[in-house]
């Protein structure tokens, strides 16, 4: 089963490097839970498919440019680990500070759990 894995979490990454908001909702689960977690603080959790689409579409705009790369998949049972370096330039200034064109890199790591032969959770951890 990890073969498949693999390539569902492939293409998830392709479709988010893309912009490509309904190719990332393929092989999710109806009842997909996602959470980001930054500086160990939970900063956003969605549940079901159109929170996160709506979530999705609304991050994209936050960005010029992105990209995910997979440095590393470890998997287990049910779920899949995996390590990403992120590039990002920021199309928008944020009220944090960050400027549109400032750049952002970073390594973290993504979980990726299944059921159903589909993506069910996902936490993204930097």
């Amino acid at each position: 089963m990890s073969e498949t894995q693999k390539r569902i979490i492939e293409n998830y990454i392709e479709a988010y490097n893309n912009f490509d908001v309904d190719k990332m909702l393929t092989n999710l689960h109806e009842n997909i839970v996602f959470k980001n977690i930054s500086n160990g603080e939970v900063n956003l959790t969605t549940s079901g498919i159109s929170e996160f689409q709506t979530q999705a579409e609304q991050a994209k705009n936050l960005f010029s440019q992105r990209e995910q790369k997979i440095t590393e998949i470890r998997f287990e049972d049910d779920s899949a680990q995996v390590e990403i370096d992120y590039y990002g330039v920021f199309a928008v200034d944020l009220p944090n500070g960050l400027k549109a064109g400032d750049k952002i890199e970073l390594k973290g790591k993504s979980i990726f759990r299944f059921k159903d032969e589909k993506i069910y959770e996902i936490t993204d951890i930097s």
